[in-house]
């Protein structure tokens, strides 16, 4: 068994903040980059970020994007094509004395799907580890890479490109091409410079490449593990879509051996009924958003257990996509079940990648404009349950109103603004313990310096005087700081 990944300090407690309560922001703290396409967390908040052209940038939140590569392997990486390039990065468990990293990549000269090891700032210290034949088609590299809770590395290949799988290789378990792999890199074994994982579910199965995790893929661009203090080492993938559904899996920590369906199936329907294995289990997505609809490419993202945003986005999955820069968020509920919701879309383009610091706060990369973005998460106050009681009694030549305001939720409102629209020709003259404006029909009255807050159960009272006289029909509707109140 390979070493345990460490892990952070602290757990923060998971989100109570419901999903549509959320929102999201970015803040650029670096330009410059060059089509960059992953990001890997290393020491105090530091970021290292690959781009296509084979090197490997060095991100400080104290000073800034480095100017200098910090590894520079363009010389083997094949770029033709819109897809290839240097795809992915992944710090070593011993990366704070050895300086390794394993990198994910298209070779020259035909684009061949490498993975190997190598120390920063010595670029003739690779070891490749493991390849792939990739030469007829230069799309669908996969290329995340990343450690599991369990020590071991993880690949992701793409299912050899052009469109509708066809190598076949999404249900062949001679490939490993669209599928996960999952490595033991602390030993080699025989003339090989890791080990297969005994417990890896095809080991011993005739025609199968024992070192398949899971499969049934497409291009599963980014993928990542829950492993922070909070997780539960569960794996998230977002798989790319042909032309009808982008989809995101979730995978327990032993879920090895699950088939995703491609390309038996896109999303959750059929694609093409052909490729369906009789008798095959096939894993459902927890997500899946229409291409051309809300997107083109799927960009998976992280689970939050960042300190920052805890009581916000804490245990809720993020991820974008490309064409759209929407952002999605998804949580696993108590009952296994799973919430989705999107809940914004980013004033950015071209979003390529997320990552994760040290302190588990969450950025992103977009590819041309080549810029590094923070990305930061807010609440939107939810509506408070209320309920208004409006009686008026002849005064004189007018009338007089009194409103009550009653808060019948369980959260205190601090500062209220009570909106209604008059039935008839009613005009407001003198208030008290409200401010009353009205424009026309419509009427806002904005709490006193004295009373703005109002305790669950509580009641404020405010009114005015008001014209005509004689008996005046309530308004028929409420509003409570421009929501519907009862």
């Amino acid at each position: 068994m390979a070493a345990a990944v460490p892990l952070a300090a602290a757990a923060p407690a998971r989100a109570a903040v419901p999903l549509d309560q959320i929102t999201v922001s970015t803040t650029q703290v670096a330009f410059g980059l060059q089509r960059p396409t992953a990001i890997a967390g290393i020491d105090s908040g530091r970021l290292l970020i690959t781009e296509k052209v084979g090197t490997v940038r060095l991100y400080d939140p104290t000073s800034g994007l480095a100017t200098a590569p910090v590894l520079d392997i363009g010389s083997k990486v094949d770029v033709s094509g819109n897809e290839r390039g240097l795809l992915g990065i992944a710090p070593a468990p011993d990366f704070a004395t050895s300086q390794t990293v394993y990198v994910a990549y298209t070779a020259l000269p035909d684009g061949t799907l490498t993975l190997s090891r190598v120390r920063l700032g010595n670029a003739a210290s690779e070891q490749v580890l493991l390849t792939q034949a990739h030469s007829e088609f230069s799309n669908h590299n996969g290329g995340q890479v990343a450690f599991g809770g369990d020590g071991y590395l993880y690949w992701s290949l793409g299912d050899g490109g052009a469109a509708d799988d066809v190598l076949a290789s999404g249900q062949n378990l001679g490939t490993l091409l669209g599928k996960i792999v999952r490595l033991d890199v602390s030993r080699t074994c025989g003339t090989q410079p890791y080990c297969v994982p005994a417990d890896n579910p095809f080991v011993g199965r005739a025609g199968a490449r024992p070192e398949i995790w899971t499969w049934g893929l497409r291009n599963p661009w980014r993928f990542s593990f829950d492993t922070r203090p909070g997780g539960d080492n569960s794996l998230w993938i977002a798989d790319v879509g042909q032309g009808t559904w982008e989809e995101v899996d979730h995978l327990g920590a032993a879920q090895g051996g699950a088939n995703l369906g491609w390309s038996c199936r896109e999303g959750r329907v059929v694609f093409n009924a052909e490729r369906c294995i009789a008798g095959e289990t096939y894993v459902d997505p927890v997500h899946v958003h229409q291409t051309s609809v809300d997107g083109c490419a799927v960009i998976g993202g992280f689970v939050y257990r960042g300190a920052q945003f805890a009581d916000i986005a804490g245990g809720t999955y993020f991820h974008t996509d490309y064409c759209s820069a929407s952002v999605w968020g998804i949580r696993k509920m108590a009952d296994g079940s799973h919430q989705s919701l999107k809940l914004t879309t980013l004033d950015i383009v071209q979003p390529t990648s997320l990552g994760v610091d040290s302190n588990g706060e969450l950025y992103l990369v977009n590819d041309l404009p080549g810029q590094l973005h923070k990305i930061s998460f807010g609440r939107v106050a939810p509506p408070v349950a209320c309920r208004v009681t409006y009686d008026t009694q002849v005064w004189g030549t007018g009338f007089r109103a009194t409103v009550k305001l009653t808060n019948t939720g369980t959260e205190p409102v601090n500062g209220w603004t009570v909106g209604w629209a008059f039935p008839g020709a009613q005009r407001v003259g003198s208030a008290w313990n409200a401010s009353i404006t009205q424009s026309g029909a419509t009427v806002s009255a904005r709490n006193a310096s004295w009373n703005g807050a109002i305790a669950p159960g509580a009641t404020v009272e405010f009114g005015f005087l008001g014209t005509p006289g004689g008996a005046q029909p309530a308004p028929a509707a409420f509003t409570l700081n421009g929501n519907a109140c009862g």
